[in-house]
């Protein structure tokens, strides 16, 4: 009879634990559904090699912890890569464009940086590069210094030459040291196509959820084979943060050089723009690599993209650039509002001049985000 107490006893007392377990779990479950709720989802769009995963980085740096010594170690290997690359689009686009009878004199390597350049080009064809020595240092600086290359890469808006080619060339020594460790301006710099989703969640105020609204960002690739994975995050997005590189409008696809990046970039603002369910959903238009677009357009005319082509310029210096940055950002607020119904009406649309390297700038637009997407919260709660 004690026995079975006993086992009686025991089993109330298991009971009682798993209820409280159960309870405490149900608790959980409450917090974290409430949680969610507050916080904000932003997606990060944009055509390939718009800025995009730049922006991404700077919101970790400038609302998180940054990167640590390990995460800035895993970027030295990207950041040779982007270095052996270079070069190779470079030595091969000059080989290209010497096979005609006018480019064999201008892109003509010299014959002392001929067998240098087919060595480099095949370290760039590999899936696994060196780590950058003096000596392979000293070799990609003789092939950067021939005027054939320099030529070439005056045409490295058809050769799909990387932005980051000038500042790691500069900084070639300090990425080659035996302890090299990258810094946050070298990361910034590296470029690595994203595939797949990845997300980060950030206040522009704080972690304490009183001092601020907090956000969960997801950044997909921006190329045409990454954007089937776009479809499924579409739901429940307070706002679309869509980046597009103005200063690409000479510039061609990675995935196809037959078309202009401008206009590739206008019809997928124009397809999201169209998506249902962002009926309601407030798009922030990050107008992107302006320090680039400022030092281009006065070399090479807007008109040369098909978007473009009613463009007249007028004036030169800071005049010249001003008035160009006004009519690209007119065509993108003419394209946002053909395509705006009445379903669209309540929908909040801000368009921003970013260059995604300047850390203060980026800082300054996020808040300018925060305060418009706060704004935004209160009115739909009646309290505005």
């Amino acid at each position: 009879m004690g026995l079975l107490c006993s086992r009686h006893k025991r089993g109330n007392q298991a009971n009682t634990e798993e209820n409280v377990q159960a309870a405490e779990i149900e608790r959980r479950i409450e917090q974290e559904t409430k949680a969610e709720k507050h916080i904000q989802k932003l997606l990060l769009l944009g055509a390939g090699e718009s800025g995009k995963s730049t922006i991404f980085k700077q919101i970790k740096l400038l609302f998180q912890t940054g990167f640590d010594e390990r995460e800035l170690q895993s970027y030295t290997s990207v950041i040779h890569a982007n270095v052996y690359q270079t070069i190779k689009i470079l030595h091969d686009g000059a080989k290209e464009l010497a096979l005609s009878e006018e480019g064999a004199s201008k892109y003509g390597l010299s014959a002392d940086n001929k067998e240098i350049g087919e060595k480099l080009s095949e370290i760039g064809g590999r899936l696994d590069y060196p780590w950058l020595t003096e000596d392979l240092v000293e070799d990609i600086l003789k092939i950067w210094k021939d005027p054939a290359i320099q030529e070439t890469y005056g045409r490295g808006n058809e050769l799909q030459v990387p932005d980051c080619a000038d500042y790691f060339m500069e900084n070639l020594h300090r990425l080659s040291l035996p302890n090299y460790i990258p810094t946050k301006e070298d990361v910034l710099h590296a470029r690595v196509r994203t595939t797949g989703v990845v997300e980060i969640q950030f206040s522009p105020v704080g972690e304490n959820k009183k001092s601020g609204e907090v956000y969960r960002l997801f950044d997909v690739g921006g190329q045409r084979n990454e954007r089937r994975k776009w479809i499924h995050l579409f739901e429940g997005v307070t706002a679309v943060i869509f980046c597009a590189a103005i200063s690409e409008y000479d510039q061609t696809l990675f995935e196809d050089e037959n078309r202009n990046r401008m206009m590739e970039t206008k019809e997928l603002f124009e397809w999201v723009l169209k998506q249902k369910c962002f009926q309601k959903t407030s798009f922030m238009l990050f107008l992107n690599k302006f320090d680039i677009f400022e030092k281009k357009v006065s070399k090479v005319p807007l008109n040369v993209c098909e978007w473009f082509k009613d463009y007249q310029p007028v004036s030169t210096g800071k005049q010249q650039v001003e008035h160009a940055y006004e009519f690209v950002k007119k065509k993108f607020e003419e394209l946002y509002y053909q395509n705006v119904t009445c379903e669209h009406q309540d929908r909040v649309f801000k368009i921003y001049r970013t260059t995604a390297l300047d850390q203060k700038l980026v800082k300054k637009t996020f808040k300018l985000v925060d305060e418009t997407l706060t704004r935004r919260n209160l009115f739909e709660a009646g309290l505005l």
